[in-house]
């Protein structure tokens, strides 16, 4: 199947608990929760259309240091718990200041976990086994695990573990089946090739740069091709679905597109491929990463 000529813009208008209130001047102002903050955000190059009254209502401002829009501090300016709630789908994801400007939820990620949820009810004939790497705070993992799903959820931040199953306990899901590992992807990966696993449903969402538990190097650019290639021996043989998420935006969807077309050689199905973006509550979209979807299904 040749790439596609056109991509795809998916797009979100959030869900009850997230709303990306206004976006510009490089920044975004958004309410996760009942908590209003106000981020960094670099693809947002036109002028703000609220008006500073608005954003002065933010409990939060995350100023960057340096070039890493990520690293830096917040300014807390109204009163923030230490973690609150953010209700999605049935599951509780709990936020907080935690350093970084991420604060345990990437909320364009919805369409995916809706995409997800269909992948997983199209399984017949046993219980949908959904694997998640760079799975971060969970929110992916347990969306499918209260769906049904047997979810293997693997991260290498021992934070982002701990993190996750504080999430599991605030959504009432402790008996639901997801096996929180601390692990390097990679490592991972080539370990349950050997075994023989396979899955139904895989989500990729890599980060450009970042260490596994033991120090493993992870480079995007250098070591996503061999990844890949490790995770398609990984597919279950009918019904198998995956996507793979990228924030590199300054990269092309287009070289994605054709790096997982590769990894999955032979294997048919159907690819859409294109940006993920938020609309926000004053008009603007912001687009927030690339990302390739293939359906073995269809």
């Amino acid at each position: 199947m040749p790439p596609p000529d056109r991509l795809q813009l998916i797009s979100s208008d959030g869900f009850r608990d997230y709303a990306l209130l206004d976006c510009g001047a490089g920044r975004k102002l958004e309410r996760f929760g009942s908590i209003i903050v106000d981020r960094p955000e670099p693809q947002a190059l036109w002028r703000a259309k609220l008006p500073k009254s608005e954003w002065s209502k933010a409990h939060a401002v995350f100023s960057a240091s340096g070039e890493d829009d990520e690293k830096g501090k917040w300014r807390v300016d109204k009163p923030v718990p230490d973690a609150w709630p953010v209700k999605i789908d049935g599951v509780t994801m709990l936020c907080k200041l935690a350093g970084l400007w991420h604060l345990g939820l990437f909320p364009e990620q919805y369409p995916h976990w809706q995409w997800m949820l269909e992948r997983i009810a199209a399984v017949k004939g046993e219980t949908p086994r959904v694997l998640n790497l760079f799975g971060y705070t969970g929110a992916a993992s347990l969306i499918a695990a209260k769906a049904g799903a047997e979810v293997t959820h693997v991260d290498a931040s021992k934070k982002a573990i701990q993190w996750g199953k504080e999430n599991q306990s605030a959504s009432k899901l402790d008996q639901a089946k997801v096996r929180w590992l601390l692990d390097d992807a990679a490592k991972f990966v080539a370990r349950d090739v050997r075994r023989g696993k396979t899955y139904h449903v895989i989500l990729v969402d890599p980060p450009k740069f970042g260490r596994g538990p033991e120090g493993e190097v992870w480079d995007l650019f250098k070591n996503l091709p061999d990844l890949l290639g490790d995770v398609a021996k990984l597919l279950a043989p009918k019904d198998a679905a995956m996507v793979l998420t990228v924030y590199a935006i300054r990269a092309s969807a287009l070289a994605f597109d054709q790096l997982l077309r590769d990894a999955l050689n032979g294997k048919g199905g159907a690819f859409d491929t294109g940006e993920l973006a938020i609309r926000s509550q004053s008009g603007p979209l912001v687009p927030t990463s690339l990302f390739v979807r293939w359906n073995g299904q269809s």
